[in-house]
């Protein structure tokens, strides 16, 4: 059966890459998962948002793809080691900080793509997803995150369990079993999606086996990060349900045409 993440919504997916942020947005400074960047991707058409989360020294679970300051703005503190005001206020100027909660309460028509980045954030996610378990899919490189959240979400009392997408290990014994034709029942179990790279150094990770064998177990294969138009449309010409990409407004110009 499918899940509800996808029920109604347009296919090919498309999945704006930690929102949406223009040449304009870059001009005006604006930041990946941001509310400025949510906001844009929504106004371009986007109905799900791929974001992060990392979780602050106060406890908040908030929308922060790195483990540390560097990238963005040269600290090298992590972000559990930041209190939620202070990062707040770097943000201030670059399109405002979300927590996962906030994201949820200021889009309520958004289908969310959350990457649980740390273990810290598997127990609040519980509470904060309960109620939004039609409208999220949770993914984690590591599936013991991936697990321990929707389990987390189940034990808050939610009637339904969050998509899911499989994490390194699934997508790595998929890749296996699709090309030895064995039975990959066990590997999909209560999975929804697989989200992947064509890629990944000289292993060619989408294979046409990989996408049979999903499809035959009613699982979608979206591929990350796609941000070339033509690569687009080549992709969902192989059969792909879905691109993550950072221009979603590109990416809706071409698979909607």
């Amino acid at each position: 059966m499918t899940h509800p993440y996808f029920d109604k919504a347009a296919h090919p997916r498309v999945l704006a890459h930690r929102g949406l942020v223009t040449a304009e947005g870059e001009d005006s400074g604006v930041w990946e998962n941001t509310a400025a960047a949510f906001a844009a991707a929504h106004a371009a058409g986007a109905e799900y948002i791929e974001t992060d989360c990392q979780v602050t020294a106060d406890g908040d679970v908030v929308l922060f793809h790195d483990s540390s300051l560097r990238r963005l703005v040269g600290d090298t503190r992590l972000v559990r080691e930041v209190r939620t005001r202070e990062l707040a206020n770097m943000f201030a100027d670059h399109g405002g900080l979300l927590t996962v909660a906030e994201a949820l309460a200021a889009f309520p028509s958004t289908r969310f793509n959350i990457d649980v980045k740390t273990a810290e954030a598997v127990e609040p996610l519980g509470r904060i997803l309960v109620e939004h378990t039609h409208r999220v899919l949770v993914t984690s490189f590591d599936d013991r995150n991936r697990r321990a959240t929707i389990a987390s979400v189940l034990q808050a009392g939610a009637g339904l369990r969050p998509a899911t997408s499989g994490g390194s290990r699934t997508i790595a014994a998929l890749r296996a079993l699709s090309a030895l034709r064995f039975s990959a029942v066990r590997a999909l179990r209560d999975i929804d999606a697989l989200q992947i790279p064509e890629r990944h150094g000289a292993l060619r990770v989408l294979t046409p086996a990989l996408l049979r064998t999903a499809h035959r177990h009613g699982v979608e294969v979206h591929v990350w990060t796609v941000n070339e138009p033509a690569d687009m449309v080549r992709l969902v010409g192989l059969g792909v349900d879905g691109v993550v990409s950072d221009r979603a407004d590109l990416a809706l110009a071409a698979l909607r045409r």
